[in-house]
């Protein structure tokens, strides 16, 4: 099972949500209170499962409507992935992958581990 870790930062409060292995698959961005963050994770536990991928790498691919995964190569030719809500607003973005199949297995494991992972606080 995930675990969302919210934790401080310089500028606010953000959480991480971790995979088993402890690796971070996806970030939020930085909230002003810790209550905003929560309801952050409530939104990426609501949407993930739901979201349909956008993969904007490929030319011939069908648009997806909100809540979706967004796919996309950064200006270093990394693959990303950013999940918005319906409403359009970005929720949680990923860390850079190498290869479009990494990135895709990084969406699944948004998708498996977001719905029933504990929150904890790193202090």
């Amino acid at each position: 099972m995930g675990k969302f870790v919210i934790k401080n930062v310089a500028s606010g409060i953000k959480f991480d949500l971790k995979a088993n292995n402890h690796e971070v698959i996806a970030t939020s961005e930085v909230y002003n209170s810790k209550a905003a963050c929560k309801n952050g994770i409530e939104s990426v536990r609501k949407n993930a499962p739901i979201a349909g991928l956008d993969d904007q790498t490929d030319a011939d691919t069908t648009k997806v409507t909100h809540p979706r995964f967004e796919l996309y190569a950064d200006k270093a030719g990394e693959f990303r992935f950013r999940l918005t809500a319906r409403n359009g607003e970005v929720i949680a973005v990923s860390e850079g992958y190498t290869t479009k199949a990494a990135c895709k297995n990084g969406i699944e494991s948004v998708r498996k581990n977001a719905p029933d992972a504990e929150v904890t606080e790193q202090s």
